[in-house]
């Protein structure tokens, strides 16, 4: 018994270290996955008390008292809009380039969507995606609140957007993309754009949240290649993103 004890002494601190570790692994999985499920809970109440203070209080049929309710609901409330001032920033690109086709990557409750579909050209046509099924529903009834009839919504993951999006673009391209969806998506979905050829030549993608960590791998592959993009106006983790792919080729 004793040479057991003594034999196995010196095991001990190898032991006690592997259990800390396996615990320690172990905890930091169990607060990953709370924080998922606690994230996606406060996602769908942002969403559902959003929609209802806006259905509730603006005037329907008028998509700028759609957006002034929003913007009233978000001085007291946490949303997940992007908010007047970034909006600003929306609109004046929306004006001076003019697109013909949009992709919205993360419609959230249709707050973007409706600044982006109130200043096309009569021909510009807004693709939204939401991955979530009850903020696609609860976002495309705003739109059409708004006055926007027949929005077109994708209910699935921005990479299953992307990789059926040719047929609904047909012989056109993107002009313009706005990305406010999974900022870890982000390059992921920018280079399946590019590998698509969906992009006009020179496209200009908006970034939300570029500042999080989650969209670092992005930033970093777009200051690495000059050529190939360049940065614009930037808002509060809003970045403006010209694509130069006329000029020189995405994999360069």
């Amino acid at each position: 018994m004793m040479s057991l004890l003594v034999i196995s002494l010196p095991l001990l601190p190898v032991v006690v270290m592997m259990t800390i570790r396996f615990r320690s692994s172990l905890l930091a999985l169990c607060c990953r996955v709370c924080a998922g499920v606690l994230k996606l809970s406060h996602r769908k109440v942002c969403v559902s008390s959003t929609h209802a203070y806006v259905f509730s209080n603006c005037t329907h049929g008028q998509a700028q008292s759609v957006l002034l309710t929003f913007d009233l609901y978000s001085t007291t409330h946490a949303t997940l809009s992007i908010g007047p001032q970034k909006g600003e920033l929306l609109d004046e690109i929306v004006k001076r380039e003019a697109p013909l086709m949009v992709l919205e990557l993360g419609m959230h409750c249709g707050y973007a969507s409706i600044r982006i579909l109130r200043l096309l050209p009569p021909s510009g046509k807004l693709l939204a995606v939401e991955l979530d099924p009850q903020t696609a529903d609860r976002g495309e009834e705003i739109i059409l609140v708004a006055g926007f009839k027949n929005p077109q919504v994708l209910t699935c993951s921005s990479a299953e957007a992307i990789s059926s999006l040719s047929s609904h673009l047909g012989d056109s391209r993107l002009d313009l993309v706005l990305m406010d969806h999974d900022p870890e998506q982000y390059l992921p979905d920018l280079l399946a754009l590019h590998r698509g050829k969906l992009l006009s030549a020179f496209c200009v993608v908006l970034i939300n949240r570029a500042l999080t960590s989650g969209a670092k791998d992005l930033l970093e592959y777009v200051t690495a290649r000059p050529l190939s993009y360049s940065i614009g106006r930037q808002l509060d983790g809003m970045m403006e993103l010209h694509c130069h792919m006329a000029v020189h080729s995405e994999g360069s």
